[in-house]
């Protein structure tokens, strides 16, 4: 079964006055929320193999395109953090979600974490995929800061197309102001973060700061040696989805 035969595209119009693209499946709650990563969206496959996985278990599920990306309007240059935490924030409203799983993949990882400080009643649980929380901060150099910092626009090579990766001055500057990792982040749900060893755009030890710098005491970093950025393989998939039933059944029981 395609996804789309699973649940159409639908649209919403967002706090910003642009339709936001998503896939809503109703079912039991917590729903599943995925969060891609920058410049992603919800046709990844990770995406849509939680919403697969959801319909096959009759589990709410979200899937979603932030302005600028797949098929939301906007431009992606205008996109920041902010921007769509509060994209994903008016989705669940309007979608009536009242209790959520995040699913934050690279960026998405980042960005889960200030979801979960605007819904602090709603978000139950987290799952991070090489999540990338702070990547403005550690993921330039000197130079590169200061290039942004002065307005400019960063092109860096791209091992996943054949268009350069463009950073803006904008989400930079809204990056850096909303950094994570140096303070406690006040989150006491249970938080698992599945990371690979042979991630060459996200060291695995970006995981082991983020665990360190959650408040809640359940949190679980699972390190899959072999594993890349993507953690996109059969094996990768089906231990994402393992972690989420288990995070599901454990919130469930504790209802």
């Amino acid at each position: 079964m395609t996804v789309d035969q699973i649940v159409p595209v639908q649209y919403v119009a967002g706090p910003h006055g642009l339709r936001l693209a998503h896939r809503f499946l109703a079912g039991t709650e917590p729903a599943l929320v995925f969060l891609p990563g920058y410049m992603s969206d919800m046709a990844g496959g990770k995406a849509e193999a939680v919403l697969a996985h959801a319909a096959a278990t009759n589990r709410a599920c979200l899937l979603l395109d932030y302005s600028g990306c797949g098929l939301s309007e906007g431009a992606f240059a205008e996109g920041t953090l902010s921007r769509w935490r509060d994209e994903v924030v008016a989705l669940i409203a309007a979608l009536g979600i009242d209790r959520a799983v995040l699913c934050g993949s690279s960026m998405g990882g980042w960005l889960m974490l200030l979801v979960a400080r605007a819904l602090p009643q709603t978000v139950r649980a987290l799952v991070g995929i090489a999540a990338a929380p702070d990547f403005t901060d550690w993921g330039f150099d000197a130079a590169q800061k200061a290039a942004l910092a002065a307005g400019q626009t960063l092109f860096e090579d791209n091992p996943y197309g054949p268009e350069p990766t463009p950073t803006y001055a904008a989400f930079w500057r809204d990056g850096q102001a909303q950094l994570q990792l140096d303070g406690a982040i006040p989150f006491d749900g249970p938080v698992r973060l599945i990371h690979g060893q042979a991630d060459a755009d996200v060291s695995w030890e970006t995981s082991l700061r983020h665990a360190a710098a959650l408040r809640s005491a359940d949190v679980q970093v699972h390190l899959i040696k072999d594993g890349d950025h993507r953690l996109s393989r059969p094996q990768d998939i089906a231990l994402l989805l393992h972690t989420l039933d288990e995070l599901v059944g454990a919130l469930a029981g504790g209802a």
